[in-house]
């Protein structure tokens, strides 16, 4: 096993996943026909309504290095690690997001049971390096990753028609929205198995071992 001069981990990992337990971990997000409570609204109090229709999340490792340690090798190393993947956050497809789509994030955020990114974000960055020790032989794997967010969202404005109001849909068909948890960097290794559905446990299934 290593043990690391810098780490930056996630230690709610398992806990928050089993906050979305059914949801399709890994699986095409579970559909839901979500519409209003009611059919009528009060216009004079009411005005939008929205909801998380659907949602999925998926442990992705965005930079990653595997390094084999030989017998005799053992020490101190800085490594530079390789993007493999990236999440940015996005609704209906587009990077920019304004404030309207803060309380969108919000409700993802309480569905999963941990805070996703609401602003323009990514997970790319210039340079991912790392300072491991290493003080027994074996086959390692240095990675930078984050829990990706998918789903869909609906949204109802409360249309006055008379002096009674009607909830209708503001989007031709469910909206679609991806964030991501604040991103991890740590060490796995063969030795070693991780939980499932963690970032460390997509980490470890890069080394093939």
């Amino acid at each position: 096993m290593s043990s690391r001069t810098r780490r930056t981990a996630l230690t709610s990992g398992v806990a928050a996943l089993v906050a979305v337990t059914g949801l399709g971990l890994g699986a095409a997000p579970a559909h839901a026909d979500t519409t209003p409570p009611t059919a009528t609204c009060d216009p004079a109090r009411d005005y939008l309504w929205e909801d998380i229709s659907a949602v999925r999340v998926e442990p992705t490792v965005t930079e990653f290095l595997a390094v084999a340690i030989a017998p005799g090798t053992t020490g101190s190393y800085t490594k530079t690690l390789s993007e493999v993947d990236s999440v940015s956050t996005t609704i209906n497809s587009s990077t920019e997001v304004s404030a309207e789509f803060k309380a969108i994030f919000a409700k993802v955020s309480v569905k999963v049971g941990f805070s996703v990114s609401s602003t323009k974000a990514t997970t790319r960055t210039t340079t991912v390096s790392d300072t491991v020790n290493f003080n027994s032989p074996g086959y390692y794997g240095l990675y930078r990753g984050t829990r990706k967010v998918t789903g869909e969202w609906v949204r109802y404005i409360c249309a006055r028609s008379g002096s009674t109001g009607y909830w209708v849909s503001t989007t031709n068909g469910p909206g679609t929205f991806t964030t991501f948890d604040v991103p991890e960097q740590g060490t796995v290794a063969c030795s070693f198995p991780e939980p499932a559905g963690t970032v460390r446990a997509a980490a470890r299934a890069r080394l093939v071992c």
